[in-house]
């Protein structure tokens, strides 16, 4: 069972290098018709700018008929929509997942109750991708 911590981030440990649960997630993603936006390739980026990080990627998704609702309902939420997810290796070597817990979302924004399961999907997403059934990492 995932813990959020206090800034609303819940972290995975995955089973997988960074490039294994990436295109897990990405799989994931295209069988589910969410659209990936964007996948932003953080240390890549570095690298071409001369500078070393650990390989952290960021993938920002989701799916117009169910966010646009939640955007219209709280506008506010336009800041943190699309959903996003960072696959990040940390200093240790291991591998996190991490994403904006629902909880986290909908109470920053108002978000209504009965759209929580759009938000919630990341959460899903995550795990699955993890293949973690461990608590999250603080």
């Amino acid at each position: 069972m995932a813990l959020s911590t206090a800034n609303g981030i819940v972290s995975l440990k995955s089973r997988h290098s960074v490039e294994e649960t990436v295109e897990k997630l990405q799989n994931l993603l295209r069988a589910k018709g969410v659209t990936l936006f964007a996948l932003v390739d953080h240390s890549g980026e570095a690298e071409k700018a001369g500078l070393k990080m650990p390989n952290t990627k960021l993938l920002i998704f989701g799916n117009p008929k169910a966010g646009t609702p939640v955007m219209l309902a709280a506008p506010s939420s336009a800041i943190d929509l699309p959903l996003k997810i960072l696959v990040a290796e940390d200093a240790q070597g291991n591998v996190l997942v991490s994403y904006n817990s629902a909880e986290y979302l909908q109470q920053r924004h108002d978000i209504p109750a009965q759209m929580s399961p759009v938000l919630a999907v990341v959460g899903t997403l995550a795990q699955v991708a993890a293949d973690s059934n461990s608590a999250a990492c603080a």
